[in-house]
């Protein structure tokens, strides 16, 4: 791309007869009805971040975001299985070039075959001429593959499966180490989340998923050392 600036992406949330239109873009295809990407485009690596150069602005209070999302088709189960995923939501403002990097966190040890980036210059109250600029985007890093649980978890139980209110989650751990415990979506966003502190030995824990929708999810456990990902069906 040369010198930030010289040939970039610019976003920008319009009036659209008396609707105020979030600027967006995706990297595949956006369904003209709902305005929400439909499809990625191939890609088979794990980099571990997503970096580039932005100017953005709001004029409410109403901030963008760019989120890159990575998944697989499984044959097993018919449907796509989030592989790894990262998200910023913008802050402040930047009305000169600046750097970002956006960190890939991975639930999955399979390669993908899809990303999707999507871009917003607005959240869900857009305002007129919010705007988010965006130049030299590239991968960076790559990732290969989730650490071994062996080394920190066994033994994670996840259930009952289905349910519709509560999940239980039974772990091991071999010592004292902070535990996190999140459900996420089929694209990889999480819904649900729960800090366990920290735990050691033989654990139970319990996360609340009565305000999701039915449907398959994800549920990630996860140290600093290693992370394990159950699939689950909420009715």
């Amino acid at each position: 791309p040369g010198t930030a600036g010289s040939s970039y992406l610019k976003l920008t949330s319009k009036m659209v007869a008396t609707t105020v239109v979030n600027g967006m873009t995706a990297s595949g295809t956006l369904d003209p009805m709902t305005m929400m990407p439909t499809s990625g485009f191939a890609m088979t690596a794990r980099p571990t971040s997503l970096t580039g150069k932005w100017q953005h602005m709001i004029y409410g209070s109403s901030q963008g975001s760019i989120t890159v999302t990575l998944t697989r088709w499984d044959a097993g189960t018919n449907m796509r299985v989030p592989v790894g995923a990262g998200s910023v939501t913008l802050s402040g403002m930047a009305m000169s070039w600046a750097s970002f990097s956006i960190p890939i966190v991975y639930t999955d040890g399979n390669n993908p075959d899809t990303c999707l980036i999507v871009m917003k210059a607005s959240g869900n109250t857009p305002t007129v001429n919010d705007y988010l600029w965006v130049d030299e985007l590239a991968f960076t890093g790559s990732s290969t593959g989730l650490q071994s649980v062996e080394n920190s978890l066994s033994a994670v139980t996840v259930y009952p499966n289905p349910t519709s209110e509560t999940i239980h989650i039974g772990l091991t751990l071999a010592t004292t180490q902070p535990v996190k415990m999140e459900v996420l979506d089929l694209t990889g966003k999480i819904v649900a989340m729960k800090d366990c502190g920290e735990l050691s030995g033989v654990s139970n824990q319990t996360v609340d998923v009565t305000t999701l929708s039915q449907g398959i999810y994800f549920v990630r456990v996860s140290t600093p050392a290693a992370a394990e990902t159950h699939k689950i069906t909420i009715q």
